[in-house]
């Protein structure tokens, strides 16, 4: 996935970075925090992959990373909770 310029579209995300970015949504729309453990546990999916997929939705933008949380980054597309 090219991190240069613009994110890149969503259609082009992993599924699994599609599961922890909504994980990350879920979370935060709900009110709580997206922490690393709590993103594993709402998106059910490995620790190690949960891991690879923040760090490419902070590089691409998609997230931001506020200290030991995860907060969603600017994007163009709507998220329905």
């Amino acid at each position: 996935m090219e991190m240069s310029g613009e994110p890149p579209d969503v259609q082009a995300l992993s599924d699994a970075d599609v599961r922890v970015y909504e994980a990350v949504a879920g979370l935060v729309v709900a009110g709580g925090t997206a922490t690393l453990e709590r993103v594993v546990h709402a998106g059910s999916l490995p620790e190690e992959t949960v891991r690879h997929s923040l760090d490419t939705l902070t590089r691409a933008g998609w997230l931001r990373a506020e200290g030991a949380s995860y907060v969603l980054g600017p994007h163009r597309w709507e998220v329905e909770y």
